[in-house]
Order: structure tokens, then sequence, then C-alpha cells
């Protein structure tokens, strides 16, 4: 006798399509607007290639539908400030040098010396903020005049370059700190005390002829204290140890992320705690948040706060315990108070 045949099974049910993954739709809107800005068409949406068809990837033409909304809602993003048909205006070097020279993150941060005549004291960072048409430069108080430490420099140099398509080239701005015996920058205090951030306002008729600067503005600073909580990531650019690209002259960038409750004066001092493997050199530096808008709306990055300093406990043993890696960020809406107008005063 034959052995029964086996029994036909069904193959097992194909698995649902998979719905868009979070943050998929923020990064298409991305490309879209990259595009946009290399003049590239509609018709140049990825989502219309055969490979990113529903019929070849399996999934649904509601999440293709969504896809290629995603990139167009970005392409549309930047129509204003694109001619049809012709790539805009930039660097040379392609889109990547483009979209660099427009990040706030790189060209609107300078690191900072500081001198007492012509003797070189420290290296530190600063970056710089742009309101009804005055440039300011920001940094920490400490850096222009610390009284424990000593620290009373009588003028800073800012490294500033001079041609978005060759980032080597570049000029140095020497920037004297008092006037007729007052200090030059604006500082505050509230009712914690001094608050360690300080601003400069900068003579743009002194400044090299085509320097590429991207300050941050109002339109940076946070809307509120809702849209941030503990453990969301951060960006720190500067110069720790006055370390950076020597070649072209441009910051590093330290992920950080929040470490105490954004909104609540950190033991009542107007900072935050920010989680973060930080140096000196780094203070002034700026702390970055990134944010994403469907319409386009909002800058690239959320101005939080004004890195300062580490934070350390006095008790900690210096053998058996590791530093806490926590540093202190002034909340950066001092700076509308900073950047109002009023005169600064011997410190």
């Amino acid at each position: 006798m034959s052995p029964p045949r086996p029994t036909p099974t069904a193959p097992p049910p194909a698995e649902p399509p998979s719905p868009a993954r979070p943050g998929e739709h923020a990064e298409l809107q991305r490309q879209g607007a990259k595009a946009a800005v290399r003049g590239e068409p509609l018709r140049a949406n990825p989502m219309f290639e055969t490979v990113n068809q529903p019929g070849a990837t399996g999934e649904s033409q509601q999440v293709w539908t969504g896809r290629r909304d995603a990139w167009e809602r970005g392409h549309a993003s930047q129509q204003p400030a694109t001619d049809p048909g012709t790539a805009p205006a930039g660097p040379a070097g392609g889109t990547a040098a483009n979209e660099r020279t427009q990040d706030e993150a790189l060209f609107g941060v300078a690191r900072i010396l500081t001198f007492a005549g012509e003797q070189g004291l420290t290296s530190a960072s600063g970056f710089f903020f742009e309101r009804d048409g005055e440039l300011h430069l920001v940094t920490s108080r400490h850096v222009l005049f610390d009284a424990p430490s000593g620290h009373a420099p009588d003028r800073i140099e800012i490294e500033l370059h001079t041609d978005a398509r060759d980032l080597t080239r570049r000029a140095t701005q020497s920037i004297l700190l008092h006037r007729d015996g007052l200090t030059v920058w604006h500082q505050a205090r509230d009712s914690g005390g001094e608050v360690d951030v300080a601003t400069l306002l900068i003579d743009r008729s002194a400044l090299p002829a085509g320097c590429v600067i991207r300050p941050f503005g109002p339109q940076h600073l946070a809307d509120g204290f809702d849209l941030f909580e503990v453990g969301d990531r951060l960006a720190i650019p500067g110069f720790p140890l006055g370390f950076f690209d020597t070649v072209h002259h441009l910051p590093v960038v330290r992920q950080a992320s929040i470490a105490s409750s954004y909104g609540v004066r950190f033991q009542g001092l107007g900072y935050f705690l920010t989680d973060a493997r930080m140096h000196r050199g780094s203070s002034g530096s700026p702390v970055l948040a990134r944010m994403e808008s469907a319409d386009g709306s909002r800058p690239r990055w959320c101005l939080l706060g004004v890195h300062s300093s580490r934070m350390d406990m006095a008790s900690r043993d210096l053998a058996l315990d590791e530093s806490l890696g926590l540093n202190c960020a002034w909340y950066a809406d001092i700076l509308m108070t900073l950047t109002s107008g009023a005169s600064p005063t011997s410190p």
C-alpha cells in the first residue's frame, strides 16, 4: 500500500502592512524641503518611483499617500524662497554646503578668546542673537569677568567666516570690553542673584565684509515650558577645551538631555540641569533642542538655555566617586531682558 499523502496545510496569513514608522514623515518632509532648495520639481518625489509604490512594497495605498504628502509638504514649505525651475543662489559645493551655512548650530556659534592686553587668558564659547535688527554676542558672564578667580580681561577676539564657499577663509574680530570706565556688556540679576549670562552689542559696520553669521533670535526661544520635559535630547555646540575643526573653524556638538524639571528654577536659581559630558571652554554655548513642524513654520532649533558650568558635589570623594556629569543651563528667556536696550554698568 502507498503511504497516506500528507494533508496540505494553508500558508500562514500574511502580516498586515506596517504603518509609517514614528518620525518617518518628518524625515520625508525634510527631504522634500531639501529637494526644493536644490530646485527639484514635485515630480522628483521618491514615492513616485516604482520601488516605493504599493505594488512593490506590499503596503497600503493609505501608507503610501501619507509618505507622498509628507514629502510634498516639505517641498511646499520652501517654495516662497525658491525660484521654480532654477537652483537658488548659494555656496558652491552642492546642497550639503548650502544647508550647512544656513545652520545656526554651526554658523551662529563663535569661539571666544579672552585677553589682558596682548596676553591670552582663556578660551570659551558664545553665539549670536539678533533682535530688532541689532546683533548681540552671547556668552557666560564669567567669561568676561569673574571676581572669585580674578579673571578680568580687557578684550576678546572672535573668529568669523568670510566666505560661504570656502570655509577655510576667516577673519578675527577684536572687541574691547570697557569704554569710558563702563563695561560694554549687559548682565542681569533676578530673584536668585546674579545670572551667569552676558550679551555684547556688535557693531555690524565693523564686521569683515561678507562674514557668514546665522544668528539665533526671539523666534528660536521656547514658547512656554510645556514642550520639553526631563529626558528630552539636546545639542550643545561649542569649543570644549578649545577643541574644534581647525581647518574649517566649525564647532563640535555635545549630545545632552534635560536632567531637571524644565520650567522649574533648580534650587531657586534661573537655570535647569543638563546631563552631558562637558569641559572647560564650553561656557557660553547655546543649549538647543531639535524642532519639527508640519508646515515648516518653526526654525530647526529651539534655544532653551545658555551653558554655564558643571554641577558637582562639594562633599564628593574624589577618589571613590565619579563626577555627577551634570551642568547648569540658564534659561534663554533672559536674553529678552539683556537685549532690551538697558545700559550696561560696571561689574
